[in-house]
């Protein structure tokens, strides 16, 4: 097998290792190349039957010493190719990441790069990548969307909320029936709330825009980059790495705060996208940058929230502000230049709710999932 076959079969074995699928082709082998040294590519082979191996398995799987692999693994996770962390058993576990969500691309972005030729280099092979990528769902546009709008979502929307000094506060409208419910495990609905959860927190680059950054073109929402938060062993994780940096849950709850000031939307991650399950990483999403946003997505947005925008009327002053804000176009102003709202596009994030003067938007509360097709070219 030549070194380029090689590198085929890893491509192929990081494809179905989760994530976004992405296509196994010239340019994907070109960016693995970066990713993964020749001497490391028969390493990746090991992960072709389980994505997930303890130390033993490791040494069945791969034929290497502990100490190779463990040499190995130190410079992949480096590179954010491999997750190596303990289970809750204390177990130590070597997970083979995904190229993309959440994965190597992510990993790779999150940490301080220089605007050197191999960042460069890196960033042109990824908009290859990702224009091979809108062209395949488009090519195959009938047969996957069906698919891919069934399946489950991969964030949760955590909404902003404040109460302002103007008029009366925003309304919270609860679901008192969904409320009470004792069996049912409802995640934090605040990012105060679930900051106070976590000892370890962690903070590094929004990947996003960091990666638009380095391709040339800024975010212009806001000129905050470090937006991006782990939590526990995934804090650990970008800590050792060098992703990202360990931080107060003060600091944290400031870096929010400016977030919300930008207009930017707080998304939450689950592992598996149990929602059961706390929380591993929060994303603050602007609507130019961010690969979830609706300008910028080539799979559908999956997104699970708890809210949704209701407007009053007799409040609204038809400003447009929230039409300004809205991340997936779910606000327009009617005939009447009164607030409207698309319930099938709103994710929930409570942003209108944020910048409108009036307090003429309100979040009432009700569990759904908001699934948003590419438009078809």
């Amino acid at each position: 097998m030549t070194i380029d076959e090689k590198y085929k079969k890893a491509g192929e074995i990081i494809s179905k290792a989760g994530g976004t699928p992405i296509p196994v082709n010239a340019t994907l082998i070109k960016l693995l190349k970066y990713f993964i040294m020749e001497d490391e590519v028969d390493f990746i082979a090991s992960f072709d039957n389980l994505k997930s191996q303890t130390m033993e398995q490791l040494k069945l799987s791969s034929g290497l010493t502990e100490n190779e692999i463990n040499k190995k693994v130190k410079d992949l996770a480096a590179r954010g190719v491999i997750f190596n962390q303990p289970n809750s058993k204390g177990i130590m576990v070597f997970r083979l990441l995904p190229l993309l969500n959440v994965g190597t691309f992510e990993y790779k972005f999150m940490g301080k790069l220089e605007h050197t030729e191999r960042n460069k280099e890196i960033c042109s092979l990824f908009n290859e990548l990702f224009v091979d990528l809108k062209g395949m769902f488009q090519e195959n546009y009938e047969a996957l969307m069906p698919l891919l709008m069934s399946a489950p979502p991969i964030d949760r929307t955590v909404p902003v909320f404040e109460n302002k000094p103007k008029k009366e506060p925003v309304k919270i409208m609860i679901n008192q029936e969904m409320s009470s419910s004792r069996d049912r495990i409802v995640p934090s609905q605040r990012v105060e709330e679930l900051i106070a959860k976590f000892d370890e927190i962690a903070v590094g680059h929004c990947f996003c825009r960091h990666y638009k950054d380095l391709s040339g073109s800024p975010c212009k929402q806001t000129d905050d980059r470090e937006t991006c938060f782990t939590f526990g062993k995934s804090a650990k994780f970008t800590l050792e790495q060098g992703f990202a940096r360990m931080i107060t849950k003060e600091e944290a709850l400031k870096i929010l705060k400016r977030a919300e000031e930008a207009g930017l939307v707080h998304k939450a991650y689950h592992p598996n996208f149990d929602i059961s399950k706390d929380e591993t990483s929060i994303c603050n999403c602007c609507r130019c940058c961010c690969g979830n946003a609706v300008d910028s997505m080539f799979v559908p947005i999956t997104n699970s929230t708890n809210f949704l925008a209701v407007v009053n009327e007799d409040l609204c002053i038809g400003c447009g502000k929230c039409v300004k804000e809205c991340h997936t176009y779910a606000t327009y102003l009617n005939d009447d230049k009164k607030a409207g709202r698309r319930e099938d596009l709103c994710i929930g994030c409570g942003v209108c709710a944020h910048f409108c003067p009036q307090n003429a938007i309100s979040m009432r509360e009700g569990e759904r999932i908001v699934r948003i097709p590419p438009k078809k070219r």
